[in-house]
This record gives structure tokens, sequence and C-alpha cells, in this order.
């Protein structure tokens, strides 16, 4: 277990030198899309592992105790049994990392799974998700009423307007009041990248983040017009690798908004194995959030395993 990143006094000198040199970002990001893929068992095994990083979501308006507690029982359950069993792979306890959730449906969302006997934890967006313009006291209440209801983990989002406006010290005091309206439960930052303008705020946004004790620092909501993308993740894994190298905390990165198939969950592995190391692909430091992505990977491990595609009524749906 990594220790907990306890946050820091805010480093302005750090944040306001900071600068992105895009070309070269651009370049490093070519590079990890283009990089082969493994095939056959050993992309099976890496499909495996990114199923064991989701954060199955749903954020929809309409949902229902009735869609959280299915969308709990496919998060334990992710894979069909009998496919594992032909992979040899029945007793791995492979499940997705958590579920996330709105704040209202967390509780129907802990008590599936303490139906379940299973401590798979329940994240809950908060703060205002996804714009973050509610005040101040009624984004921290959210906060403190989802761990009450039981979340051990809460996706904030930043207030972009701090960002754009370069009040990094009011922005990380906002995040500090977070963390401790937190209190055990991991706070996963959401910097909502695709408006926040440029690199250079994104990597500023991710230092700010960290400083202020967050466990995660993620790309996006999953409803800004851009959400997660391979240069902008170059961006927040060398924002992580520099703290760490500073603190000796790891950060967490959790990309989601757009992760669809099962090919790019490859090229995220293969990104944070580069950039971040081995020790990053595991559910406590990386996280993918997906609704639809994991009916793509057990589409593909059907294929691995029968050497066909299953037609729609073959798998249960994610």
């Amino acid at each position: 277990m990594c220790a907990r990143n306890p946050g820091t006094s805010l480093d302005l000198e750090w944040v306001s030198k900071s600068r992105v040199n895009t070309q070269a970002v651009l370049k490093r990001a070519q590079q990890i899309q283009s990089t082969r893929l493994p095939k056959k068992q050993w992309q099976a095994a890496w499909l495996l592992r990114a199923v064991s990083c989701i954060d199955l979501t749903t954020l929809s308006g309409d949902d229902t105790p009735s869609n959280v507690q299915r969308l709990c029982l496919k998060a334990l359950q992710p894979i069909r049994a009998d496919l594992l069993r032909d992979m040899d792979m029945q007793h791995a306890g492979i499940t997705t990392a958590a579920v996330c959730v709105y704040p209202s449906r967390v509780s129907d969302a802990v008590k599936t799974l303490k139906a379940a006997n299973s401590s798979l934890p329940v994240a809950s967006v908060a703060t205002g998700f996804p714009a973050g313009q509610t005040p101040l006291q009624t984004r921290l209440e959210e906060v403190r009423v989802a761990v009450a209801d039981g979340a051990t983990e809460i996706d904030i989002v930043i207030n972009r307007t701090l960002a754009l406006t370069g009040q990094w010290q009011e922005l990380y005091e906002e995040l500090v009041q977070f963390r401790t309206a937190c209190g055990d439960a991991h706070m996963k930052s959401i910097l909502a990248i695709g408006e926040l303008g440029t690199f250079t705020n994104v990597y500023k946004a991710s230092l700010v983040s960290m400083m202020a004790g967050s466990d995660f620092i993620k790309t996006s909501t999953g409803k800004e017009a851009v959400n997660a993308t391979i240069p902008v993740a170059v961006v927040m894994s060398r924002a992580i690798r520099d703290y760490y190298a500073r603190t000796g905390y790891k950060i967490g990165f959790k990309p989601a908004g757009g992760i669809r198939t099962a090919q790019e969950s490859l090229v995220w592995l293969v990104l944070v194995k580069e950039e971040l190391g081995s020790e990053w692909l595991s559910p406590e430091l990386f996280r993918i959030g997906a609704s639809s992505l994991l009916a793509d990977i057990e589409r593909q491990i059907y294929h691995h395993v029968t050497g066909q595609y299953a037609a729609f009524h073959e798998l249960p749906l994610a």
C-alpha cells in the first residue's frame, strides 16, 4: 500500500514558473499511440488488468435504485464466469476497481454491495458535478453527505473559474476544504481539461490539486466537449512524476470520458506503464472512468476464448 498523500503547503513559485512544451507533448503522445499493442493471450491478460482498474460508472438523470443495483452486480462479475474458467482465471477474484454514482445513489450502491458481502469501493461525484458552479458550502455539504452514506472515494470537480483566472491560492484553499470534508474517503480531483485552455494550465492545476492533498487527479467529468486525450495524459503524468520526485508521495491517475473500446484501454495502459511505471498499473494508482468500455472488453475476451464475436444477447450488459 502506498502512503496516502497528506498534501503540502502551496508552492506558488513552482506553479507560476511552470511551462509546458506543447510540441514535445504532442510528439510524445504520438509515440505512445503508435506503440505496438500486445496480441493473443498477452492482450487478454492486459484487458483483464484494464477491467480491474475500471470505475464502473453511471451518471445519468434517469438513474434508479434498480439500475445502480445492476451496475454493482456487473462490477462484482465483470466477465462471464465460463470465459474466466476457460482462461484459468476463475479464482483470480477479478472485479472492477469501484462503482461510481451520484451522491443520491450512494446508499443504493452500498446496500447492494453489502448484501453481496463485498468490500468493493463506492465512489461518488460531488461538489456541483459537472460544472462546479454551485456555492462552496453547498459543494462541501454534498461531499459530507456522500461520505456519510458510505462513499469511500469522492470525485470532486475543481473550480475552473479559479484555474482560468490564475487564482491558485483560492483554488488550493477550496481543495483543502474538500479534502477535509472527505475525511478517510480518498479524493479524486477532476480537472475538466477540456475547459482549462492550455497544457500549462493543466499542469498547474495538477500541481495545485496534488499539493492540496488529492489522492488522484482525473482528466474529465465526461460531460465536456473534450475529455480524456493522450497529450493531456502525458502532461498530467509528468506532473505526477514531478510531485513524486519532490515529495515522495505517489498520486493516482484517472482518465475518464470517451474511453469506449478495448483497444483504447490498451493504449492507456501503455501510457501509464511508460510514463509512470509498472507500479501505477494497479487500482490503487490507476483508474479508468467508464460506462460502456467494459462491454467491449468482455466482447474481446469472448473472441479470445471462442474465436468468434458474441451476439448482442450473449453477454450481460455492462
